[in-house]
């Protein structure tokens, strides 16, 4: 299961949704860097973050892919 594939999507997808969560939260805040609560804040990015790991351990696929997307060859090319 663990694959080299399996392994480097499932991070990907981890590190781009704890960035995209801490930028949400920070946005709801409306506060500037000084009185961010940044233990609260990176809090929410980690469970995000988790929460996609699992959704990858979950969707993975016979093809060694953490997404359940079966990505056809040649079929995005231009």
């Amino acid at each position: 299961m663990f694959t080299r594939l399996f392994l480097e999507d499932s991070a990907e997808r981890a590190v781009k949704t704890f960035a995209q969560a801490l930028l949400g939260v920070l946005a709801v805040q409306g506060v500037t860097i000084s009185t961010v609560h940044w233990g609260t804040s990176l809090a929410a990015a980690g469970t995000a973050a988790l929460i996609s790991l699992l959704t990858s351990v979950v969707s993975f696929t016979k093809t060694g892919s953490a997404s359940l997307v079966e990505d056809t060859p040649g079929e995005h090319e231009a």
